[in-house]
């Protein structure tokens, strides 16, 4: 666990962005490599679509430390939601005022899920991700000490699963799909798991992941007990 631990915390930034960087013009994230977003695997989008006012959000990655082996908490969100109704998602959303990223995305886990703060510990932060639907979201790493009870916001999120680790971040299992929307074909990430369809937003930052910490030699190389 030592290694794998030492491994994140070397490759993640230790301090997030502030905010007006967070929110930067997107031409400018996108020359300094440093922002990630749905249109990835479809560049000519970053172009056709208009640049709009940004909203700031963040994301908890949630670690799950368990002695046999780490894996990551992601929600399903409920099928009543107006929006990305019954989509696998980080818990996680808009930054309030005055709000640090990690505070913004630790305060949403406990609201979602039941997920306390008293569990987590900060590791870093991912690249921005930015979404068609108008959101920078910042993605937050974090160690989750097992043993927490979890209690579901059943208006916001409708079940709540564990994926390990080993799996996220094995590129073989960073598949390619496409779609047709708004009357072209695009692609995207999907990581299929035990009946879970983790796409979109999420697989991408899951991959953003990967390239920042694993790439190269893979999970495999990683001691993850």
């Amino acid at each position: 666990m030592d290694q794998y631990r030492a491994r994140i915390l070397a490759r993640v930034d230790r301090e997030p962005p502030p905010l007006d960087v967070l929110l930067a013009p997107r031409a400018a994230e996108i020359s300094n490599g440093r922002l990630r977003g749905d249109h990835d695997m479809n560049p000519e989008d970053w172009e056709e679509t208009p640049a709009v006012a940004l909203r700031a959000a963040a994301v908890l990655v949630p670690i799950v430390e368990h002695p046999a082996g780490p894996s990551i908490l992601l929600t399903r969100r409920s099928d009543n939601l107006g929006n990305h109704a019954g989509q696998v998602a980080f818990p996680g959303g808009k930054m309030e005022p005055g709000e640090t990223p990690a505070v913004a995305a630790l305060r949403e886990a406990d609201e979602e899920v039941g997920l306390k703060s008293s569990f987590v510990e900060v590791a870093g932060y991912l690249d921005s991700y930015e979404t068609g639907s108008g959101f920078r979201i910042l993605p937050v790493v974090g160690f989750v000490r097992p043993g927490f009870t979890l209690e579901i916001h059943d208006g916001e999120v409708a079940e709540v699963f564990e994926v390990p680790l080993s799996f996220l971040m094995n590129p073989k299992n960073h598949e390619r799909h496409s779609a047709t929307w708004r009357g072209k074909r695009r692609e995207y990430y999907a990581m299929p798991y035990n009946g879970h369809y983790i796409w979109g937003a999420t697989a991408g930052m899951l991959k953003n992941m990967y390239d920042r910490i694993f790439a190269g030699d893979g999970i495999e190389g990683v001691d993850v007990r």
